[in-house]
């Protein structure tokens, strides 16, 4: 992977993906030996599916003797979500949050019962918020407090298009609002640490690309595995600050039901009980492995026992659980008029 090319590849990579999903035809229609997919994902993602990709190919050619052609498609998860709603044929969406994923069953694209089929709620892997900042941490930054200090500035992407953004308003309002649920404190501390955001982006890894690229900001709010990242392809430049309170982000995964079936790829994308195929190939020990190498957090327990050194834990990790589920803190937070526009409009 080349330094720049990680970015560039943003918006030419969403719309060449798009163009090409609105109007190719699935080979498996034709040819009895190929079958094509499309995985519609978000940002950070990227770079784990090109290799999962590959390897899923290379396992499925093993077990069946056919091949299989898999597409991505990626950009802000929202935003991903609503462009299979307004019509982008995906076979599998792998998004940033199971909110996401649920505006899809709202139109009746998916199984209602899509979040029980796979393991860990459909979430093969984790990963949760941390702060990336330049190398020496020149302002010291050091957990959520020193955020919302008048002259930092921040970058972060925008929780109206961005499913990672969720997560990171999520955990800094755990840290607000403290041990005890104290609402007034929570409401407070997320209103100041908005203001300190000088740069919201659309998507985590537009947000990555004004942070690294643009050098703009003094902290990225990030995914975990995106800031692993930007260690390993950019040595010597940046830190990792765990912060003293962060979430277990779980993206969701599933396959598109009715898409999938009108194109007849619904058995090589998520038949649980046949050969463990695309989605569920997730799930496998060596897949597990992959998922480490890119950053995010093996849900296979055997396998985090094996990368464990590389993924402190903060001193309280949330869940979406503690938030009432997706659907309960999306109409909190989220939603227009909620508290986030709230804030946002003060």
């Amino acid at each position: 992977m080349k330094r720049r090319g990680w970015y560039v590849l943003l918006s030419v990579g969403i719309v060449g993906a798009m163009l090409w999903g609105a109007g190719h035809s699935f080979s498996s229609q034709n040819n009895s030996q190929v079958t094509t997919l499309t995985n519609v994902s978000y940002d950070p993602t990227r770079e784990f599916y090109e290799a999962y990709n590959a390897d899923f190919s290379k396992y499925y050619k093993e077990r069946t003797g056919k091949d299989v052609e898999i597409h991505q498609s990626h950009g802000g998860s929202g935003n991903q979500a609503r462009a299979v709603v307004e019509g982008f044929d995906a076979d599998v969406v792998t998004l940033a949050l199971a909110q996401d994923v649920n505006l899809l069953q709202k139109v009746h694209l998916l199984d209602p019962s899509w979040e029980s089929q796979l393991p860990n709620y459909s979430a093969p892997y984790t990963s949760t918020v941390v702060f990336l900042v330049r190398k020496g941490n020149p302002l010291q930054i050091k957990d959520w407090s020193d955020l919302v200090k008048p002259g930092v500035r921040l970058i972060a992407p925008d929780p109206k298009s961005s499913g990672g953004a969720c997560w990171i308003f999520l955990a800094a309002y755990a840290y607000g609002e403290g041990p005890n649920n104290d609402t007034a404190k929570g409401n407070d501390f997320v209103k100041k640490l908005y203001n300190n955001v000088t740069v919201m982006d659309a998507g985590a890894r537009a947000s990555t690309t004004t942070f690294v690229e643009n050098k703009q900001g003094d902290v990225l709010l990030a995914w975990e595995n995106e800031a692993k990242q930007i260690m390993e392809h950019y040595p010597g430049e940046y830190e990792i600050v765990m912060p003293s309170v962060s979430i277990v982000a779980e993206p969701s995964v599933a396959v598109v039901a009715e898409i999938a079936k009108k194109h007849g790829t619904y058995d090589v994308a998520h038949e649980y009980l046949v050969a463990h195929e695309y989605l569920a190939h997730l799930y496998e020990p060596d897949s597990q492995r992959l998922i480490a190498k890119y950053g995010f957090r093996p849900t296979n327990p055997d396998v985090m026992k094996e990368v464990a050194a590389k993924y402190p834990t903060p001193a309280r990790m949330v869940t979406i659980r503690d938030f009432g589920g997706w659907s309960a803190a999306y109409e909190r937070f989220f939603v227009d008029g909620a508290l986030f526009d709230t804030i946002r409009d003060e």
